[in-house]
């Protein structure tokens, strides 16, 4: 290690090239950036994102973002594309190609193809009279007066400014498409913010012999019997007729300990929270852990359209399910 060189000194310049490049950007985003836009808009296919070396890096997240924020993407490698990947771009779509010299020769070879098939081609280059930018529909302005490499050789600065432009057009995109969290959550269904904004209580409820139940007139002691056999620390109260009557918790038996009542003797009707909170099927689970976050519960009843239980939710039904 060179012990004249100061990395904190090299980490700040970096970053002050790269914030440098990136506010240059800010006056390029014009006209050409709508017409885009609306490339993308037109087109019933999909977004086919090319680059190569450090370029195909980047288009690979741009292709990425587009896609999770609601604009159908993919990545295919200029070299691929020479020897058959072509097929699997078709008529419907619109190409985007990085490259900041703009005469990368793999992506060069492609643009007859193209070209001939009629398909747009958005351009992001920092050389607009470059063999790509001549091609494109529309080229977006991705140079940088330097690179942060102090050899002014390894893609830094203008690998940065072609991601923010990436992200900038699949931000504009997802705005114009009324794109919205719950859109983003089918994207993401196996995320925190797919669990959370589509699972429902029905997934992740307790329902038939392992809804805990019993009916009114039912002593204390049996009551505690049938939440001991579900291990849900709860159970439903019925009336006759099969509607709720109640819910009986661990938090109303020491209520009722602390109220010295004899809970060898007692009938649940004397100790229950008669009816108490409840929720339909499809909420949302992310709506029933509000509900009990409001109300300080650890447990909520599944009601049917006719007030009868159906199941019964915990609050570790939702922690396991990682709704949170």
């Amino acid at each position: 290690m060179n012990p004249i060189v100061n990395p904190i000194a090299s980490a700040q310049r970096t970053i002050r090239l790269e914030l440098e490049a990136v506010d240059a950007l800010l006056k390029r985003i014009d006209d050409g950036f709508v017409r885009a836009c609306e490339l993308i808009m037109a087109r019933s296919g999909r977004v086919v994102v090319l680059g190569m070396g450090k370029s195909g890096h980047i288009g690979n997240k741009i292709a990425a973002t587009l896609a999770s924020t609601g604009t159908p993407a993919f990545f295919v490698h200029p070299a691929e594309a020479s020897h058959g990947d072509m097929g699997m771009i078709t008529a419907d779509d619109v190409v985007i190609a990085l490259s900041n010299s703009g005469n990368t020769a793999e992506i060069v070879t492609l643009l007859p193809l193209i070209k001939r098939l009629g398909i747009p081609l958005i351009s992001i280059t920092g050389n607009p009279e470059s063999a790509l930018a001549q091609a494109a529909v529309v080229n977006l302005d991705s140079s940088v007066p330097q690179e942060a490499c102090p050899l002014n050789l390894a893609p830094t600065s203008s690998t940065t400014v072609s991601l923010v432009l990436g992200d900038a057009l699949a931000i504009a995109l997802l705005e114009q498409r009324g794109f919205t969290a719950e859109d983003f959550a089918f994207s993401h269904p196996g995320g925190a913010l797919g669990r959370r904004l589509l699972l429902k209580v029905e997934n992740v409820m307790h329902h038939g012999d392992a809804l805990p139940k019993v009916l009114r007139g039912t002593s204390l002691r049996e009551a505690l019997a049938e939440m001991s056999r579900q291990g849900l620390g709860m159970t439903v109260v019925l009336e006759a007729h099969g509607r709720l009557a109640g819910i009986f918790t661990d938090g109303d038996l020491r209520r009722a300990l602390d109220r010295n009542i004899d809970v060898r003797n007692a009938m649940i009707d004397d100790v229950m929270t008669v009816h108490g909170k409840t929720i339909g099927p499809d909420m949302l689970a992310a709506e029933a852990l509000k509900i009990m976050d409001d109300h300080k519960i650890s447990a909520l009843v599944v009601v049917d359209g006719d007030d009868r239980p159906i199941g019964a939710l915990h609050i570790h039904d939702l922690t396991r399910a990682g709704v949170f």
